[in-house]
């Protein structure tokens, strides 16, 4: 039996709490895990905008991530996927249960954060995704045109309202408090926006409708006035996004440790919890202020703390103290994630082109220079302008690698959405694999997981959950995407990942802007929208694991 592998800390979330603690830890030359179950990035990859980090004037919440993920792996911090269900703090040596194995530390840094807080009222649940949302940067385009109702009075509604302003028609805040409780230059970014009014000591009753939202209720809290919206003649539905705060992520931990009524875990000046070597950063510990730069901050406090701990451990227990050795940074653990592209540049003579320039490309060659057998990017065409935009995008994007290339079919007929792209294999077979749309912004990153899945060594995969795939009968899957939602790119890859491994699957990524008559259809308001053999709509991130589960249940009920 192979000895266990003991790392000297193991983080759990890579947000910015958890990536900062992978810096520091790598720094100390620590042997550092960073196990996530979701979104590398957390909450900040569903922000706009962030304004308000130091030295940074503003920047997109995803590429700020981007930049902490690829400063941890640098420094040597290996980033894992899985969820972890449970734990056990009771010996020196700390264990970890996920779903896929147990991992061993002599320390534990908890950085899972907090999830958007439900407010309650009387319709959020039903109307999840088809009307309510909790994501501007996944979900505003789809509300393009409309009014939208934004519901809080913190930073993340100030914010998130002036930003939807770009897609929403007019934008309206409720707020329940007499004034907005963040900073008056975030509030003033709502405030002074022509298309934004606030309602002040308002709350949300209910919203109300059949397929679409179509009413809401209103009522003040000072005056116990009700009133009510409704959606004007010619106009189908509106939008409402909740930002009410946060829940702390805490599912699986033990009883034992300390947190404070509203359950965030209490930690001291250095982020030690009441638990001997377990230590906490972020969102997930009480504190009077939940920011990017703090949770940050934590994280740095929580990694030294933790080096001292381990250091303090093995001198106690006589194991030698010593640097851990380099690891090589491994594309099946990393690739797919936020930062699958950028953390992989390497150098490469630059291509000339509209669509990829020369740090792109070299992002791109990271991956693309691992493929081995050719793939071709087959264009379906209508003749549409987006037909040619979508036939530009495929050109250029093939010149990048010679085992890439491209052909051009009229399609015009067939039963299926145009323009597309069809990727086929080596020996010019179709894969099941389509692009309804141009697949740029976040999905790029399914575009080049797709190959290297069908070309290249392919994300690794426990061998169980393979046999799972390759045992599902015809399936037919449809992932409804918006290029700016960050959450998309992993669905659809995962559902694309099946497609290659069982021809009996296929896998269709649709660009719901371009093809809204699926929205109308499956009354789609947010992203992504998952949809398995024309059945019931899924909303929302899912694992591999989570899609072959509800493959299984479609196609073997």
């Amino acid at each position: 039996m192979a000895e266990k592998h003991i790392y000297d800390t193991i983080i759990i979330g890579a947000g910015p709490a958890g990536l900062s603690a992978g810096i520091y830890a790598g720094r100390a030359t620590l042997d550092t895990l960073i196990i996530e179950n979701d979104q590398v990035g957390g909450q900040v990859t569903t922000t706009s905008v962030v304004w308000n980090y130091p030295a940074v004037e503003k920047i997109d919440g995803t590429a700020l991530m981007n930049k902490m993920q690829k400063q941890a792996v640098y420094f040597g911090a290996e980033i894992i996927r899985d969820n972890v269900e449970a734990y056990d703090f009771t010996d020196d040596v700390k264990i970890v249960h996920g779903d896929k194995q147990d991992y061993y530390g002599r320390s534990i840094i908890l950085a899972t954060g907090a999830k958007p807080r439900k407010l309650g009222f009387q319709g959020e649940a039903e109307f999840k995704g088809r009307g309510v949302a909790y994501c501007s940067t996944c979900d505003g385009e789809l509300f393009s045109g409309m009014q939208v109702f934004v519901i809080g009075g913190g930073y993340a509604a100030a914010e998130e309202a002036d930003y939807l302003t770009r897609y929403a028609r007019h934008v309206t805040v409720v707020v329940r408090e007499p004034e907005f409780t963040c900073a008056p230059l975030t509030a003033a970014r709502a405030l002074n926006n022509p298309k934004v009014d606030v309602k002040f000591n308002t709350e949300l009753v209910a919203v109300i409708g059949d397929n679409y939202l179509t009413s809401a209720r209103f009522v003040n809290n000072k005056t116990k006035e009700e009133t009510s919206y409704h959606v004007p003649a010619g106009e189908q539905t509106f939008g409402v996004f909740v930002y009410v705060g946060t829940q702390p992520a805490t599912k699986g931990l033990p009883k034992t440790l300390e947190c404070d009524e509203h359950g965030y875990i209490k930690v001291d000046d250095c982020q030690a919890s009441n638990l001997d070597g377990v230590f906490a950063a972020g969102d997930i510990v009480a504190k009077p202020l939940r920011q990017i730069v703090t949770a940050a901050a934590d994280g740095a406090n929580a990694a030294t703390a933790a080096e001292h701990y381990v250091t303090a451990q093995k001198q106690r227990l006589n194991i030698p103290i010593h640097p851990a050795a380099a690891k090589p940074v491994q594309a099946e653990k990393t690739l797919g994630q936020t930062t699958d592209l950028e953390t992989k540049a390497e150098k490469r003579p630059t291509h000339q082109g509209q669509w990829f320039n020369a740090e792109l490309q070299g992002q791109l060659q990271g991956v693309l220079n691992k493929l081995t057998s050719d793939v071709t990017l087959l264009h379906l065409d209508d003749g549409s302008a987006k037909s040619q935009e979508l036939g530009a995008f495929a050109t250029e994007f093939t010149d990048l690698n010679q085992h890439l290339y491209y052909e051009f079919k009229h399609a015009v007929g067939q039963q299926r959405r145009l323009p597309a792209l069809s990727l086929l294999d080596a020996e010019q077979n179709e894969l099941g694999i389509f692009f309804s749309g141009v697949p740029t912004g976040h999905e790029l990153n399914s575009l080049v997981l797709a190959l290297y899945n069908i070309a290249g060594p392919g994300q690794a995969l426990e061998p169980a959950l393979v046999e799972r795939i390759k045992a599902l009968p015809r399936t037919k899957i449809e992932v409804g995407i918006a290029l700016t939602c960050h959450f998309c790119p992993d669905v659809v890859a995962a559902c694309q990942h099946m497609a290659v491994l069982n021809p009996n699957v296929s896998a269709e990524m649709i660009d719901l802007q371009m093809f809204p008559e699926l929205r109308t259809e499956k009354h789609i308001m947010s992203v992504p929208a998952t949809i398995i053999n024309d059945g019931e709509v899924i909303f929302g991130s899912q694992t591999l694991e989570q899609l072959v589960d509800a493959c299984e249940k479609v196609t073997m009920a």
